[in-house]
């Protein structure tokens, strides 16, 4: 994992599904309830995915280039005050550079694929 213009959303597949149909992700129930669409770069990738997602199967890791996202990108401390980075709006579908599955692996911990 190495590129430091890519920002990660890890989501469902039927979230995504949905939001491809729609043109638009609006986020999941939690960046909803939080005003923001909640992302991680990649050194925070595989940190995100065992605290949020643990055990979940049929998720989708969604990257997006940072500067693709203009002035509704913040970055905000978050756990021990490491910058996360947030988008405050609706992120559109065609922004996502690729989208590849990320599935659950047999050692207990999703599977990410090379970028």
């Amino acid at each position: 994992m190495s590129d430091s213009n890519l920002i990660f959303k890890i989501v469902s597949t039927e979230q995504w599904t949905a939001a491809e149909q729609a043109g638009v992700f609006k986020g999941a129930a939690i960046d909803l309830q939080d005003g923001y669409i909640h992302f991680s770069d990649s050194e925070q990738l595989q940190e995100t995915a065992a605290k949020h997602f643990a055990g979940q199967t049929g998720l989708l890791l969604v990257a997006v280039e940072t500067g693709a996202l203009g002035e509704d990108l913040k970055w905000e401390p978050s756990r021990g005050g490491a910058l996360f980075p947030h988008l405050y709006g609706e992120l559109k579908t065609d922004l996502a550079l690729w989208v590849k599955e990320l599935p659950w692996g047999s050692e207990g911990k999703h599977l990410f694929p090379d970028f």
